[in-house]
């Protein structure tokens, strides 16, 4: 008598469930058009690595401020203390804390990136990720670069580092204000999600604001907003489509096209 093959389970990870036409979709292929799904063209989250390799040419990036960690100023502690979610965050993220820096060429045009992956907390604002943003916009000056920020900062600033953090919100913007002094091009795109403190500061101060299509952005969240001016909100409320028409962003771009549109707004916007 033949046994009985066991059954062989579907390894985990290959499909993933689109957040928006609820959609189960294989994950490779999500992955391969850049996090977007192949069915209603929702853009997912994107790593910091994956958003590196989709903006600029191939093997051109250097990373800056690696050595920066973020410590625990306030012995923070809610369900775990401030310090060992860091660490966790760091194992499953590999990364020391929510921005990436650097140098790098988009289509063979110089300039310099920062990131915030919201992997990490959220891609929250701390001292590191306040730091690191600020220091790229000062050597952005230095150079006399293009600067491309790209928010992906749904947690606004991070709670945990309390006052600290608010103060990363003048900080970077005291920076940009002496870059744009320096007359240097600050383009800032904004992801899913972009909110609180990242909103209200570095992510709306761009010369040229470009936003994905879909991405929530806004300051406070819209049950808030709803209780507070007591006014029935529009279906829409806080999609870049919705600050499009109401002039808070230039222009919403595929994440496919990008590449092309940024390095299209440095030939335009550069001083020769």
């Amino acid at each position: 008598m033949a046994t009985e093959r066991p059954k062989r389970g579907v390894p985990e990870g290959l499909w993933i469930r689109c957040t928006n036409c609820k959609t189960t979709v294989y994950k490779k292929e999500v992955v391969a058009r850049h996090h977007v799904c192949p069915d209603c063209d929702h853009h997912f989250t994107m790593p910091a690595k994956d958003r590196v390799a989709q903006l600029l040419d191939e093997g051109t990036f250097e990373e800056w401020d690696t050595d920066l960690r973020p410590c625990d100023p306030l012995n923070f502690v809610d369900r775990i203390p401030y310090h060992e979610r860091l660490v966790d965050e760091q194992k499953k993220t590999g990364m020391p804390d929510a921005a990436v820096t650097g140098k790098g060429f988009i289509r063979g045009r110089p300039v310099v990136l920062g990131i915030t992956d919201f992997a990490f907390m959220a891609g929250s604002m701390g001292s590191v990720v306040g730091e690191k943003l600020t220091r790229a916009a000062e050597r952005a000056t230095e150079l006399k670069l293009p600067l491309i920020f790209v928010s992906g900062s749904g947690g606004g600033a991070r709670m945990q580092e309390g006052i600290v953090s608010l103060m990363q919100m003048a900080k970077i913007s005291a920076a940009l204000g002496r870059y744009d002094s320096a007359g240097g091009l600050y383009v800032c795109i904004l992801t899913n999600p972009t909110m609180g403190g990242v909103a209200a500061s570095w992510a709306f101060q761009g010369d040229i604001t470009l936003a994905e299509p879909g991405a929530l952005v806004g300051f406070a969240g819209r049950r808030v907003i709803s209780n507070t001016v007591r006014v029935e909100l529009p279906e829409n409320f806080q999609t870049s489509e919705f600050l499009l028409k109401h002039g808070f962003v230039d222009r919403i771009v595929h994440r496919k096209d990008l590449r092309t549109e940024v390095a299209r707004i440095v030939d335009y916007c550069q001083i020769r």
